[in-house]
């Protein structure tokens, strides 16, 4: 049985059926939803000579046991985003699947290196808003003390939503146990942008994911009458808040990869008949090199303080979260250049602005890298995010290719 990945298109139009609806996929982790997309996934593992278990933060780990205890681990993410896409995620472990199935094969049950499959739990952080969790569990990067009291929209706490899927939140430490010898990690994912079709090309070896610096900034002004106050004589906290988030934009170009949001605006009292008094404001930075991310966030803060000055106001900023470039290995980047290269005749190198699993497990110490495949229109997170099949069947193989180079350099070391 070679690999097919025609099979792997046609789980995944499967899942597609069983977790969409007219607005799209809903596989949010902690819901029922979700706990039903596992079970799916788990009838695909019948005949296969694997062992799998759950581990204390809910990833599902899938071990088809070599000769060696070093693993090669393939992985991604099975929950989605409210009204989210097909592909999301869901690639990488249905991607993964198909290849574990091919070296069992091929091995007749038993490999020259052991091969994982990890579905992580809770990658989008869409009901709570922690991403990465179960990642970041195994990694041992995780920020319980910080997480257990998040709430959802209904006021359910993130502690009590994972007890009840079984999964204690103060045993979650205990998931890092499943690196014990992991080797390398390869994870396939969509872009989500729009820059390998912009290209032309159907693939793309993700050197990093770029570091975050993510602020809440408030400006504050003068409450005033709109009708009554002159416009030399008004302290307009929104004022100052605009010129920024034009600003941003000229801090970010200044740098080829680089991306700098003001993805959220309040103003208070918020009425039509009166200057803004507050405006709150977030900023979201990020680029893969840190020098150039701490550069922006100091350009972005002295242009705070000159707007802010210019229309007689004041500024305050306060850190929402932050985490540094990760990049990933690059005898792993080389390997999936030649990979790409050999499967579709091209090569091209580019760093990821979304956050992965992938991040985590590098932080950890593991050798990693990712693989992106071109999605249509850029768009993802949204029930119209599509890649073309051509293009998916390149990426199984591509990841397939790689595989093997990987288990070939875990043999060798």
């Amino acid at each position: 049985m070679p690999l097919d990945p025609q099979r792997t298109l046609n789980e995944l139009k499967e899942l597609r059926v069983l977790t969409e609806d007219a607005n799209g996929a809903q596989r949010v982790a902690w819901t029922d939803r979700w706990i039903a997309t596992r079970a799916w996934f788990e009838t695909k593992l019948a005949g296969l000579p694997v062992e799998y278990h759950f581990d204390a933060a809910g990833n599902r780990w899938i071990t088809l046991p070599g000769d060696s205890p070093k693993a090669l681990i393939l992985g991604s993410h099975l929950d989605s985003v409210p009204n989210g896409g097909w592909l999301d995620g869901a690639l990488g472990v249905m991607a993964g699947l198909e290849i574990l199935r091919r070296f069992s094969e091929q091995y007749k049950g038993r490999p020259p290196v052991t091969i994982r499959l990890v579905d992580f739990a809770d990658e989008e952080g869409a009901r709570f808003g922690r991403s990465l969790l179960g990642s970041s569990a195994v990694a041992g990067t995780h920020s319980l003390d910080a997480d257990r009291n998040r709430t959802d929209r209904d006021g359910i706490r993130l502690e009590d939503a994972v007890a009840r899927c079984g999964f204690p939140l103060h045993r979650f430490p205990e998931a890092a146990v499943e690196l014990k010898d992991a080797a390398a990690y390869l994870e396939l994912h969509i872009e989500q942008g729009p820059v390998l079709e912009t290209l032309g090309i159907p693939l793309g070896v993700v050197l990093g994911t770029k570091g975050v610096e993510r602020h809440a900034i408030t400006f504050h002004g003068q409450e005033a009458h709109s009708g009554s106050t002159p416009m030399n004589a008004r302290h307009d906290a929104l004022a100052a808040a605009a010129k920024l988030a034009l600003e941003i934009r000229t801090i970010a170009r200044r740098h080829p990869d680089a991306v700098c949001t003001m993805g959220s605006v309040k103003t208070f009292p918020g009425i039509v008949t009166a200057v803004v008094g507050r405006c709150e404001t977030t900023l979201d930075q990020r680029d893969l090199d840190a020098g150039i991310l701490a550069q922006m966030y100091a350009e972005a803060q002295e242009a705070s303080r000159r707007f802010a000055a210019e229309e007689g106001c004041t500024v305050e900023w306060s850190r929402i979260w932050s985490i540094e470039p990760v990049p990933f290995h690059p005898d792993l980047i080389e390997m999936a250049g030649q990979a790409i290269e050999e499967i579709s005749g091209s090569r091209h190198l580019l760093p990821s602005g979304p956050l992965h699993d992938a991040a985590e497990i590098s932080r950890a110490g593991i050798p990693t890298v990712m693989m992106f495949v071109q999605s249509l229109r850029g768009i993802s997170h949204n029930k119209i995010e599509d890649t073309r099949e051509d293009h998916l069947i390149q990426a199984i193989r591509a990841l397939d290719r790689l595989a093997d180079k990987t288990v070939a350099g875990i043999l060798r070391s």
